[in-house]
């Protein structure tokens, strides 16, 4: 079939998902009020936004780099990573509802958007200048609005390619001159998001190594989902240039962005690890403490299951397994980013509210058993640590700050939607999951999904390894 029809039964699913998920998201922001601030609303409204419109861009980004890179085998689905960009409009929306939150403070999930935290906070008040709402908003604004603009030129250009393509590859030659600074402007540009809405969430807490462990999460899960998409609609008799070869190749690239997330993952740790500064591992010391099936079920997910089911050779073209194999991934990047967001927030909103003399999530407080650490820690000189941090424009505050997480280690209750993902989360990622699809598939409808005048229309179709 040349075109694909987004047929009434495929709109009711996805679209009746997606309001199911709606009416979840509704009703959790109800389960949280009064002092818990609504934050489970807002962190399930963050979480499944970021996923999703990463899993857009980073599909921008495999599209941007295989054309820059004069690759031709992707040639016979890039209709459907086209169609992935085009939920960047809706992701802007989306992330619309967040910074109006922000100028609004109808949420807590920054601690940097506390005017009066700042002011009393060294640390924070020396990342101002890039952690506020102006510069987030700004930069989730413009970034998003240019990404939108290149993938929706491009897709527009291969769309007319189909009709007036000629043996010139003149249109092809024009998405190339798309393609090329796209790359280099969501490389940067995608980072700068990252670290705005994600890292800044643990505010006290930076790694130079967490936009590409995050940004690789994403490549993971983007790749899952297209090949889910593609073994679907093969089944129903679409793709017919797209053979076993393809979907060995995507499942190699699962298969090894899932190895070098964990490379990442485990260089990240490692060396917060070895240097065992306070705040450093506070990261990964609250994560090991409070959320144990988060922290270790992450690396189960991510990297146990795809290694062992992706490393034959076989398990590639084999349908079954590498559908049954994608699920697991996507599920678990999804879960990885919810490890990310969820115990952050709610050590922002115990901090908050303590800060306010509000009630505050009481836990059970335990001395740290880091002898190694206090002998080496005291060996170094507190006062020549504190002095370091000074030059660096922290006053000293930062030394003491980390001094005192180090100290201590905070215990915290069960808490449903945080400690682990609860009924309503998974229901809600459902949701946005089928509003995705939703979104995807329409686009999808839109343009022949075979675009027999790109240049590499034939080396696609006849594609080995």
């Amino acid at each position: 079939m040349e075109n694909f029809v987004f047929s009434s039964r495929a709109k009711t699913v996805t679209g009746g998902t997606a309001i199911f998920g709606l009416v979840l998201l509704i009703i959790s922001y109800f389960v949280d009020g009064g002092e818990g601030h609504h934050m489970r609303f807002w962190t399930n409204l963050l979480h499944n936004s970021v996923f999703f419109v990463g899993i857009s861009f980073m599909a921008c980004f495999a599209y941007a780099a295989f054309t820059t890179a004069y690759a031709g085998w992707f040639v016979q689905f890039k209709r459907l990573w086209e169609s992935f960009g085009m939920f960047l409009l809706p992701g802007l929306f989306l992330m619309g509802i967040i910074i109006v939150g922000l100028f609004t403070h109808s949420h807590h999930l920054y601690h940097w958007n506390d005017t009066a935290a700042v002011e009393t906070d060294a640390i924070l008040n020396h990342k101002s200048a890039f952690l506020n709402k102006y510069w987030y908003t700004g930069a989730t604004v413009i970034f998003m609005g240019v990404w939108y603009f290149f993938i929706s030129r491009i897709r527009q250009i291969s769309i007319d390619e189909d009709k007036n393509g000629t043996t010139a590859y003149v249109h092809h030659a024009r998405i190339k001159k798309y393609a090329a600074p796209f790359l280099i402007i969501l490389g940067f540009t995608t980072a700068a998001c990252i670290w705005q809405w994600i890292m800044s969430l643990d505010a006290h807490w930076y790694s130079t190594m967490f936009a590409w462990y995050a940004s690789a999460s994403l490549f993971v899960a983007m790749t899952a989902l297209t090949i889910m998409i593609l073994i679907y609609l093969k089944s129903r008799g679409y793709f017919p240039g797209i053979n076993a070869e393809h979907f060995h190749d995507l499942g190699k690239y699962l298969f090894a962005i899932s190895i070098f997330w964990t490379y990442v993952w485990f260089s990240q740790f490692m060396l917060i690890w070895y240097g065992n500064v306070g705040e450093e591992t506070i990261y990964f010391r609250t994560r090991m403490d409070n959320y144990p099936v988060l922290f270790w079920g992450n690396l189960l997910l991510n990297f146990i299951a795809p290694f062992f089911i992706l490393m034959r050779n076989d398990t590639k073209r084999k349908f079954g397994t590498l559908f049954f194999a994608s699920a697991i991934v996507f599920f678990g990047h999804w879960f990885d980013y919810f490890n990310m967001i969820k115990p952050a927030a709610r050590e922002t909103l115990t901090h908050m509210s303590h800060e306010g003399g509000e009630h505050h999530e009481e836990g059970e407080h335990a001395t740290m058993d880091t002898a190694g650490h206090g002998d080496d820690h005291a060996a170094a000189g507190h006062d020549g640590h504190a002095g370091d941090h000074a030059t660096t424009g922290h006053d000293g505050h930062e030394a003491a700050h980390g001094e005192e997480r180090v100290s201590t280690r905070v215990f915290l209750p069960y808490k449903a939607g945080y400690t682990v993902p609860g009924l309503l989360e998974i229901g809600i990622f459902l949701g946005f999951l089928g509003g995705f699809l939703f979104f995807v598939l329409s686009s999808l409808s839109k343009a022949p999904l075979e675009p027999k005048k790109d240049p590499y229309f034939e080396e696609s179709l006849h594609h080995h390894t």
